[in-house]
């Protein structure tokens, strides 16, 4: 891993605990403020050599430490798993507020699911000495599916129609989606908001 990320490696290393711990305090803070957890948890992760390589592959990147720095936003990654969808907007805002940061790009997967009912809201944040991660917030059954649908996407020895999987996804995507807003209208009522 040293060898790919050359002499960027440690300082990839420090960008993602620095990250994680700027989050950590977040986290209590908007505990503190709404008096409960709206976090289940937190991952952060350097992408792994063989995700780099492949990447590099699909961009038409020469595998150089500096062209994977520029080239790959996501080398440094963290998930943010909330409870509730709209705690994941107030996770988003408070991170828009961080000043060692510079958030460079959003995609909301949340309001506009992708075709196969991929959720999740993307940033994309740079630090001062202009390294880059991804920060991917999501809900519990966001998350889960995620995890079902990368395991299928790359497991190679499917002996089962694709589409009728691929079919199957979307429409638990979809069940997962509205039981999300179910549960967040639920909320809402008991905290008196409707």
């Amino acid at each position: 891993m040293e060898n790919l990320y050359g002499n960027h490696y440690y300082r990839l290393l420090a960008f993602k605990d620095d990250l994680e711990r700027q989050l950590g305090k977040m986290e209590q803070t908007l505990e503190a403020f709404s008096g409960t957890n709206i976090i289940d948890h937190t991952m952060g992760r350097l992408k792994s050599e063989q995700s780099v390589l492949e990447k590099c592959h699909r961009k038409n990147i020469e595998p150089t430490p500096d062209n994977i720095v520029k080239g790959i936003r996501d080398l440094v990654g963290i998930r943010i798993v909330c409870t509730f969808v709209d705690d994941t907007y107030k996770v988003r805002d408070a991170i828009r507020e961080f000043n060692n940061i510079e958030v460079v790009e959003e995609k909301d997967y949340i309001s506009n699911a992708k075709p196969n009912g991929y959720r999740s809201y993307h940033m994309i944040v740079k630090n001062k000495e202009g390294y880059f991660a991804e920060i991917q917030l999501r809900t519990i059954s966001m998350d889960t599916w995620a995890a079902l649908e990368h395991d299928i996407k790359y497991k190679k020895d499917i002996n089962v129609n694709k589409n009728l999987i691929t079919a199957e996804l979307k429409r638990c995507a979809d069940e997962l989606a509205s039981t999300d807003i179910s549960m967040q209208t639920i909320r809402n009522m008991i905290n008196g908001q409707m």
